[in-house]
């Protein structure tokens, strides 16, 4: 594997992906979505918490490009948007489990 550089700009964006990952709730957020789509509505009954809170917990993964949500009727879905988030997620996962 070739070492890229790591700039400033580089260096910024890796520490606001790593910032997004640092909350419990979307970590629970990112974990319901390993296995695809699931509805706002499901996910709010999933984690037990206020649909304002996953709401809000989503605009900030939505922002980062983590995710991306789409609408069908009133009803918002939410996906990964990005497979590396994927595999960063799973191995830091895989880290704690077998640490």
């Amino acid at each position: 594997m070739t070492k890229a550089k790591v700039t400033s700009a580089v260096a910024s964006d890796l520490a606001s992906l790593f910032d997004s990952l640092s909350d419990p709730t979307r970590i629970l957020i990112i974990s319901a979505l390993l296995d695809g789509e699931v509805g706002v509505g499901e996910l709010v009954e999933r984690l037990g918490l206020t649909k304002s809170a996953v709401s809000h917990q989503l605009r900030g993964l939505r922002d980062k490009r983590l995710i991306r949500t789409r609408k069908q009727g009133r009803h918002v879905f939410v996906c990964m948007d990005d497979d590396h988030v994927i595999e960063l997620f799973q191995r830091g996962l895989d880290h704690v489990l077998h640490g």
